[in-house]
């Protein structure tokens, strides 16, 4: 019987046969995670009744949604929190963050990154770069950051910001890396960095962007204290199921800031409509542990097979995973473009195009992206993308399954180093 290996030179199918055999003892220890995460899930979707009648949704101004309002309790209990806010509203993970740092800054209070610059779409949020109205910088709105000190927290330039700012309001944290090199951190780390804000600024309210992030590690960083955190649905959380949306989960107190943000001080919770969303948004939480697990599966080969390649990848094939990302380093555009092509052509939609590297809202450089998923902006499903400059850093992250995954890196590889 013919195999799927059998296509590729015999000197592919030697190393991806040798990755194969190395990671096996990391892809079971997703499968452990996996396993205790789907555990948990399932306990709360007994625990909360969930039943054919929540799946429904409403309409119009979505009151007495109790499917809804079960959800989100469903939430706030998965991520040890108070309250959560789980909305189609929100339109992106950058929506949400947006509504979260909106709701808990008024103006003349700090946002204080703690993990250096944050990324490009937030950067327009802030007002850093881009002439966007309606940016905090508008709404007078100060920022602030301190440099990573060689990827990990400059603790003693931290504190001292801290001691000496008092204006600072909320302390921002990004667990993924966004277009950076750095590692991303992870809850251990996280963990730290929380208890570290909180013995010098007790009032300030700790702020995650966990985009990336959920159930790849047993713990979540609203386990450890976080006060607010943002998530996408279209991400991990909805298991490429869900087709729109985004959460928060934190402080009750917060949440409802940021419903009052989303919506009008008054109706807050109480209003928003679910109709189509409320079934996928059920169902892909449910289904949220795998999905990730096999999208981690799938990042680990990626990076053991391209370091066989020679490539500089980060992380590591051995190392923790605490995100989706995987950084492949090429040091030179055409490479970069061509392996990112590989992807798209190995992609269950849209297969036949060829990304071309172009301008988009809220970047600064030309991005090349692939992305052939059934949810247009999914990176839960395969992509790859990144910004078209120096050191030509390609983030690969997500996929519905190991199996799609292992397939199409394969291909990109064979396309980009065996082919000329």
């Amino acid at each position: 019987m013919e195999k799927w290996i059998e296509k590729f030179p015999q000197d592919l199918q030697q190393k991806v046969a040798e990755v194969d055999q190395m990671i096996a003892p990391q892809l079971a220890a997703v499968d452990e995670t996996v396993l205790y995460n789907q555990q948990r899930i399932l306990d709360l979707y007994r625990k909360h009744h969930v039943a054919e009648e929540d799946l429904v949704g409403s309409t119009g101004y979505g009151y007495d949604d109790l499917g809804r309002d079960k959800l989100e309790d469903i939430f706030a209990d998965y991520f040890k929190c108070d309250d959560a806010l789980v909305r189609p509203q929100m339109v992106s993970g950058t929506h949400a963050i947006s509504t979260a740092l909106f709701a808990s800054l008024m103006p003349g209070d700090t946002l204080y990154y703690m993990t250096g610059m944050p990324y490009d779409t937030i950067q327009q949020v802030i007002g850093i770069v881009g002439d966007n109205p309606g940016s905090m910088k508008e709404y007078g709105i100060k920022f602030a950051y301190t440099p990573l000190k060689d990827g990990k927290i400059d603790y003693d330039a931290v504190g001292a910001k801290l001691k000496q700012d008092k204006s600072i309001k909320v302390v921002a944290i990004q667990r993924s890396r966004g277009y950076a090199t750095r590692d991303s951190f992870t809850v251990a780390e996280i963990k730290e960095m929380i208890e570290f804000v909180k013995a010098i600024a007790p009032e300030a309210i700790i702020f995650i962007d966990n985009c990336y992030g959920e159930f790849t590690e047993k713990d979540e960083p609203t386990f450890y204290g976080a006060d607010l955190m943002a998530g996408s649905m279209y991400k991990n959380a909805g298991a490429g199921v869900a087709k729109s949306g985004a959460f928060l989960v934190g402080r009750h107190d917060l949440i409802m800031r940021a419903s009052s943000r989303l919506f009008a001080p008054g109706p807050g919770k109480g209003e928003g409509a679910t109709y189509g969303y409320q079934r996928d948004f059920y169902r892909g939480f449910f289904l949220a542990p795998h999905t990730t697990g096999e999208a981690v599966k799938g990042a680990i080969f990626t990076a053991a097979l391209l370091e066989k390649m020679g490539a500089e990848v980060s992380p590591k094939w051995d190392a923790p995973r605490t995100d989706l990302v995987q950084t492949v380093i090429f040091h030179e555009r055409e490479a970069m473009i061509k392996f990112c092509a590989s992807i798209q052509h190995n992609s269950p939609l849209n297969a036949f195009v060829d990304p071309i590297p172009s301008e988009m809202d809220n970047y600064e450089d030309e991005i090349i992206m692939a992305s052939g998923s059934f949810v247009e902006g999914s990176t839960i499903e395969l992509s790859s993308d990144g910004p078209l400059r120096e050191p030509y850093a390609l983030y690969i992250q997500g996929g519905l399954s190991y199996a799609h995954v292992k397939v199409a890196i394969t291909n990109a590889v064979n396309e980009t180093y065996y082919k000329a």
